[in-house]
């Protein structure tokens, strides 16, 4: 009788395979043996590169919403962004017992590879992963002048490629714009350069091309430009935004769409959508969409432009009649359409992230 053996495939090639799935499969094999279990759990190197085949694949692209309000259980709800598009939406629920309680609301949502910041108060934040359900709340941020306090604080989470590590950006207002940097694995803040413009910094920062950007309200000119952090060399530079000579009868918000700077900019009847095409190029400012305000009473606006699909798609997120809600523009068929989603409430922000096993420890 002869024994019939399975060859075993070797170990590097296991990893190849299985850095081409999904993080939820990826959790539900850890069980398989202690040497997966430490690939998926604890090796960097095959966390990066899962995220690395991740971040090409549309498919692998969540939208994921996130509470305006603090309590002591902390929920998220996500699902592919794509089902938006398809109107075949099926949430996911997450559910966090917290046992702190810091305060009554979180601040501006920050994403970066997977992870999320949230700003607690002032001082606070929390970093998380809600893929793989870890979290942390970072050092608190102390002022160096105990007889101040801070006004209000954005953070801003960003990847350093050049220190190959992650870091939380923040900006505070005292009686100037200070600049603080948290780097992951350590328990304390450094102080850099404050932003050297006399200027009021409008929400949490967005990350492009190895910079942090701001939308500032410049105080002497009266005209809003941006603010870029370059995290290499941590100097700063202004950009022009696409509607720099207009003065405060236009309302303007910083974003991020296809990994490029974007501005919203509000008018009468219609937002329009500019991106950034080449970083650092202010004559690459491109208008990409016009998108028609809604008809009917209590249209108060929109507030993001979330995500653009392959087939220019628009995902916008609008305020009507005190309550949040998400809308879809077709602008090959110039139409506006409410996507049917379930537990969602008008509390809660859209952002969109790639699921990863990148650790915030």
């Amino acid at each position: 009788m002869t024994e019939s053996l399975t060859p075993a495939l070797p170990f590097d090639l296991v990893a190849e395979i299985l850095c081409l799935l999904p993080v939820k499969h990826l959790l539900q094999l850890r069980c398989v043996c202690k040497s997966w279990n430490y690939l998926i759990s604890h090796d960097s190197n095959f966390a990066k590169k899962q995220l690395r085949l991740s971040t090409s694949n549309h498919d692998r692209r969540h939208l994921i919403l996130t509470p305006t309000s603090f309590s002591s259980e902390f929920l998220l709800c996500y699902f592919p962004v794509s089902s938006v598009f398809s109107n075949s939406v099926s949430t996911q629920l997450i559910r966090y017992p917290l046992i702190i309680n810091y305060g009554d609301s979180f601040g501006e949502v920050s994403t970066c590879h997977g992870m999320l910041c949230f700003g607690i108060d002032e001082s606070l934040a929390l970093l998380c992963n809600p893929s793989i359900r870890k979290f942390k709340i970072l050092p608190p941020l102390q002022n160096q002048n105990p007889y101040r306090s801070y006004l209000q604080t954005f953070y801003t989470l960003v990847y350093d490629r050049f220190t190959d590590n992650y870091k939380v950006i923040t900006v505070s207002f005292c009686k100037k714009v200070e600049v603080n940097t948290h780097t992951l694995g350590t328990d304390y803040w450094k102080r850099i350069q404050d932003i050297p413009y006399q200027c009021f910094i409008q929400g949490l920062g967005v990350f492009v091309s190895d910079t942090v950007n701001w939308l500032a309200y410049d105080i002497c000119s009266s005209l809003w430009h941006i603010v870029s952090l370059d995290l290499n060399k941590e100097s700063y530079r202004k950009l022009l935004q696409p509607l720099y000579n207009e003065r405060l009868n236009t309302s303007i918000t910083l974003e991020v769409l296809r990994d490029c700077l974007c501005i919203l900019s509000h008018g009468d009847k219609f937002s329009d959508i500019w991106i950034m095409k080449e970083y650092g190029n202010e004559e690459s400012w491109t208008k990409l969409f016009s998108i028609p305000y809604m008809e009917g009473r209590g249209f108060l606006g929109y507030c993001q432009s979330v995500y653009i699909s392959e087939d220019d798609q628009v995902l916008m997120q609008f305020l009507k009649m005190g309550k949040f809600s998400l809308l879809v523009y077709d602008s090959k068929n110039d139409t506006l359409k409410i996507p049917e989603i379930q537990n969602v409430n008008g509390r809660m922000t859209p952002n969109t992230y790639i699921e990863s096993l990148i650790s915030p420890f």
